[in-house]
């Protein structure tokens, strides 16, 4: 299969990647441009491990092929931190709340609850559930996220809401 040039624009960086058709979204933000934080689960978009916010909703990354990405802006964890390098304010919440404890779906868990947040405003806890049902987490048992996620909900002001979001 012949490899294609694609740009990508990912945490507000633009990235020449050679693809193939077939490669996903995900392989080429892990394995080519070496974000870790975009991470293999299933490979069957169940587990939201490989979640990631294509134009700022999220998306399975193991589903999504590169060249269907180009043109769009895709953010990854990575791409929330401060300029100084700080968490974003919803990982702060994590980890207050002990809601991340091996982190391996926290990735998935952070920008699935942020797209939720940004078009809800102050989402209820069924809400939260509801959103999150395609994110897996194996150590937890969710209380904790869905503990810090109406945290950071409650916390966020109107530059972390979308225009005409809320209730």
């Amino acid at each position: 299969m012949s490899k294609r040039k694609v740009l990508l624009r990912v945490n507000d960086r633009d990235h020449e990647v050679w693809v193939t058709p077939s490669d996903s979204l995900l392989d080429v933000l892990h394995d080519d441009l070496g974000l870790a934080d975009v991470r293999y689960g299933c490979g069957e978009g169940v587990c939201g491990t490989c979640t990631v916010l294509l134009d700022g909703s999220p998306v399975n990354g193991c589903l999504l092929l590169a060249v269907q990405a180009e043109g769009h802006d895709i953010t990854t964890l990575r791409g929330l931190m401060s300029a100084g390098g700080g968490m974003h304010p919803l990982q702060e919440c994590l980890l207050r709340r002990g809601a991340a404890q091996c982190g391996f779906c926290t990735p998935g868990m952070v920008l699935t609850a942020l797209d939720l947040v940004r078009r809800c405003g102050r989402p209820s806890r069924e809400e939260i559930r509801y959103a999150l049902v395609g994110n897996l987490c194996r150590c937890t048992g969710y209380t904790k996220i869905l503990d810090a996620v109406e945290e950071y909900a409650a916390l966020a002001g109107p530059e972390d809401i979308q225009e005409g979001a809320g209730r």
